[in-house]
């Protein structure tokens, strides 16, 4: 899309990329900004890269595109250069306090509809409907209402909206890690990521499935992004798995079931693991140390898997030329900024800290070799890149805080947790599988990450109600928001995974789903068993970890079919797409 544009615009669009980088770097070393600042230019700079970047359809409303960036300008400043004195006069707010908060939710609204979709949109809209006519509702979910100026004046200016966590969340930690994903992959380290795997594994039974595996947990512990994961190692390991024997759907399958893990993996985690932090209060190198176990279970399961389907129809890839122990000789300072960020978060840096000593790490180690230099201009780009990429969660933001300040102003994120105890009649197991369908219906319209801060909010309450301890709750509800990507009916990476493979997109999604299946197995774990979310003693942690990796190998055996051919001796039918 960068490319669409004119050279003014591309110009202006790296100027922003740069100035993003510059500035939340220096707020993360050096000083950290005031809060309406920290908050405002973020949310600024993201609608104006939107508007920038993801044009009217038709070309004479281009001066629309530029209006709005004028507009977003004035308003966020607004709300920056008044941050004291709205904050005295909160709920006596004058009458360009309310047509500036009206122009700012529409703004916010237009931007996510430009980048997400409809979908996401109409949920914005229903919710600020239920804002204004909450006086309509069922007495269960029953309020006061307000006017429509009125509750836009909320969302626009109070704790809990658009400049609310989520932003906050995005500003603070995500993009400085996308940005430091970018900068890595512009290292060379991607290459590292995929021939290390390569060397080490594809040359086994179902080795560039199992290629597949690794590079998704490597990369994508970095990528943030189940699709971005699916693309990018996926354009390599579809076509190697296809060639190996994987049939085609089956192939596309497997790289979205792998590549989801990478939410689960530190020390990224996506944006999920910073908003689990954020609100629960819990020092996010204590997220990333409960997050291990579980991500390398759910690898493990999708390893397992992959190894008896392989098995079944006797898959094995080619050896690579060059050994793993040479490439990791050759090429071990790649790992580098991943072990530095980790380390330095563990002993008690702050995340937006690690990152940017990242994104340093990664511009050292790209000078190693001539062809992948960082310099001004690979500084530039690296910057562009990563702003694009974080244009996919940002311009969520504003519909985002319509949904929890109106949850907020209703007091249904007080009542939806004795709601959902209700129907479930108080049982832990229905609750979740009730969890699990209203993260399935939001995912389908909803980013992950908005999916999983909106189910939230309303859900951890309930679980908590039931003993479930506040950290794994929160993880049962990041688990299962994940679901939608591979779970019919709409499972984006899924489809993208059945595009790379050009195979059956429903075959792809449905296989995809049955290689990703201990996505639902764990937050039952997390549910009923503590020693998983590393809550306990350490003699109970290790019985529950021992019994859980046995119970994972099991379950992805069983749900592999190759027991079926072993008991009754048959032969696998032959293959066909």
């Amino acid at each position: 899309m960068y490319d669409t544009l004119n050279r003014f615009e591309k110009v202006l669009f790296s100027l922003m990329s740069v100035f993003l980088v510059g500035f939340y770097s220096f707020s993360a070393v050096l000083r950290p900004a005031a809060n309406q600042f920290h908050v405002g230019i973020y949310v600024v700079i993201t609608y104006m890269l939107i508007f920038l970047l993801y044009k009217s359809k038709i070309p004479f409303l281009r001066v629309l595109d530029y209006l709005l960036m004028i507009l977003s300008l004035l308003v966020c400043g607004y709300f920056m250069y008044n941050y004291e004195a709205l904050n005295y006069r909160a709920g006596a707010e004058t009458d360009m306090d309310k047509y500036v908060a009206v122009v700012g939710v529409l703004i916010g609204i237009e931007a996510a509809r430009r980048v997400v979709g409809f979908v996401f949109v109409i949920i914005g809209i229903i919710m600020i409907l239920y804002g204004v006519y909450g006086m309509y509702m069922p007495d269960l979910i029953a309020h006061p209402g307000d006017t429509f100026i009125g509750i836009c004046t909320f969302i626009y200016y109070q704790a809990d909206g658009v400049f609310g966590i989520m932003a906050n969340v995005l500003a603070t930690y995500v993009l400085l890690f996308v940005l430091f994903g970018a900068f890595l992959e512009s290292s060379g380290a991607q290459k590292f990521f995929i021939d290390f795997p390569l060397a080490a594994v594809g040359h086994r039974v179902g080795g560039p499935a199992k290629v597949a595996v690794i590079a998704s947990a490597m990369f994508g512990s970095i990528s943030g992004s189940a699709i971005a994961n699916t693309v990018s190692t996926g354009a390599f390991t579809i076509p190697l798995m296809k060639k190996a024997g994987f049939r085609p759907h089956v192939a596309g399958g497997i790289e979205p079931a792998a590549s989801i893990g990478g939410m689960f993996m530190p020390p990224i985690m996506g944006a999920g693991g910073f908003i689990m932090s954020e609100l629960t209060g819990v020092p996010y190198s204590r997220i990333m140390v409960i997050a291990i176990f579980p991500a390398l279970m759910y690898f493990f399961s999708v390893f397992v898997m992959i190894h008896y389907e392989a098995k079944i129809h006797n898959i094995r890839g080619d050896k690579s030329e060059i050994g793993a122990t040479q490439i990791l000789k050759k090429e071990w300072y790649y790992t580098v900024p991943l072990l530095l960020i980790t380390a330095l978060m563990l002993i008690g840096y702050s995340p937006g800290f690690a990152a940017v000593l990242g994104i340093c790490s990664c511009i050292l180690l790209s000078w190693v070799k001539k062809d992948t230099r960082i310099g001004l201009k690979g500084f530039v780009e690296a910057s562009r890149q990563g702003a694009e990429s974080s244009l996919k969660v940002g311009a969520t933001v504003g519909v985002i805080g319509i949904i929890i300040a109106v949850l907020t102003y209703s007091g249904l994120i007080l009542t939806f947790a004795d709601i959902v105890i209700d129907i479930a009649g108080g049982r832990l197991f229905l609750t979740i599988l009730l969890i699990a369908l209203a993260s399935l219906i939001l995912g389908m319209g909803v980013p992950v990450t908005a999916a999983y801060l909106i189910t939230a909010v309303v859900a951890v309450p309930a679980l908590t109600h039931l003993g479930v301890n506040e950290v794994a709750a929160h993880m049962i509800v990041y688990w299962l928001s994940q679901d939608s990507n591979i779970t019919p009916p709409v499972c984006i990476a899924a489809f993208a995974g059945a595009t790379i493979a050009q195979a059956n997109m429903w075959r792809t999604a449905f296989a995809s789903f049955k290689f990703a299946k201990f996505l639902y197995l764990a937050p039952f774990l997390f549910g009923y068993v503590p020693g998983f979310s590393l809550n306990g003693t350490s003699g109970d942690i290790i019985k529950a970890m021992v019994l859980i990796a046995m119970g994972t190998w099991f379950f992805a055996y069983l749900l592999s079919g190759a027991w079926y051919y072993t008991l009754f001796k048959k032969e696998p039918a032959p293959y066909r797409d």
